[in-house]
């Protein structure tokens, strides 16, 4: 497993994945995933520190509480999935990024 890795520059590499991370971080901040529910009813934005940034209701589901509610849930739902499978992307870029430098 640590055949080929020159552990004189484990420093190297720790530095550079927590600048890589901070980058990523910061990058996934400004990143925006929207989620529409029932037919575009109910719109849900979040960004990519899980923040939910915005929420459109079409005015027909003003009267309807429970409908309201079933697609807001759907919708929100939806966009921390997204964000989720964002971070996991990422983080799984970043790893392989730092395979890479083990072989250095």
């Amino acid at each position: 497993m640590f055949e080929n890795m020159d552990f004189s520059k484990m420093g190297e590499m720790l530095q550079q994945a927590q600048e890589q991370a901070a980058k990523m971080q910061e990058e996934s901040a400004k990143k925006e995933f929207t989620s529409k529910s029932g037919g575009g009813m109910v719109k849900v934005t979040g960004n990519g520190s899980g923040e939910i940034i915005d929420i459109e209701i079409d005015n027909s589901l003003l009267e309807d509480k429970e409908s309201l509610q079933i697609l807001l849930i759907s919708a929100v739902n939806d966009v921390n999935k997204m964000i989720e499978s964002d971070r996991k992307l990422a983080a799984t870029s970043m790893l392989g990024g730092l395979g890479a430098f083990a072989g250095k």
